[in-house]
C-alpha cells in the first residue's frame, strides 16, 4: 500500500514506479534541455519579428504583415510541441487530434484577424486635416 508521502518521495526523486493510470506510453513531459530549446526558439521568434517592425526592414506593410504572421505560425507551433508536449506518437493519436484542432484554431483567428483589419481600413472614412481639428 503505497501512501502519499511515498508518492511524493518517489516525484521527488524522479522515480518512474507507477504511471498513474498514464498508460505505457511515455510522452515526457519534458527535460531541462527541451525547455530551454522552447523558450530559446520562442525568444528568438519574438525579437526578429520586433526588429523587423521597428527598423522597418520591409518597405510594404502588407509584406511586414505576412512575415510577422508566418513568425506568429512558427511560434504557435514551438509553444505546441515544446510546452505542451503535443506530438503525432503519444497517447494514441489524441494528441495529433489536438494538434489539428489549434491548427484550424490558428488558421482561423488568422485569416479572420487579416479581413476584418483589411476591411476595416478600406471602409474607413477618410479624414482631411481640417476634420480632425474640429473633432473633440
Amino acid at each position: 500500500m503505497t501512501t502519499q508521502t511515498d508518492h511524493l518521495s518517489n516525484l521527488e526523486l524522479g522515480s518512474n514506479h507507477g504511471h498513474d493510470g498514464h498508460g505505457d506510453d511515455e510522452a515526457g513531459h519534458g527535460t531541462l534541455k527541451s525547455y530551454l530549446t522552447g523558450f530559446v526558439l520562442a525568444a528568438i521568434l519574438t525579437v526578429i519579428p520586433f526588429w523587423l517592425v521597428m527598423d522597418k526592414v520591409f518597405d510594404s506593410s502588407r509584406t511586414t504583415a505576412l512575415v510577422l504572421l508566418a513568425f506568429a505560425a512558427v511560434q504557435i507551433v514551438v509553444h505546441i510541441v515544446y510546452f505542451l508536449h503535443l506530438d503525432t506518437k503519444s497517447e494514441s493519436g489524441w494528441n495529433m487530434l489536438a494538434f489539428i484542432f489549434a491548427l484550424v484554431l490558428v488558421v482561423i483567428t488568422l485569416s479572420g484577424s487579416l479581413w476584418i483589419m483589411y476591411h476595416l481600413d478600406s471602409n474607413m472614412m477618410p479624414m482631411s486635416v481640417h476634420d480632425m481639428r474640429n473633432m473633440p
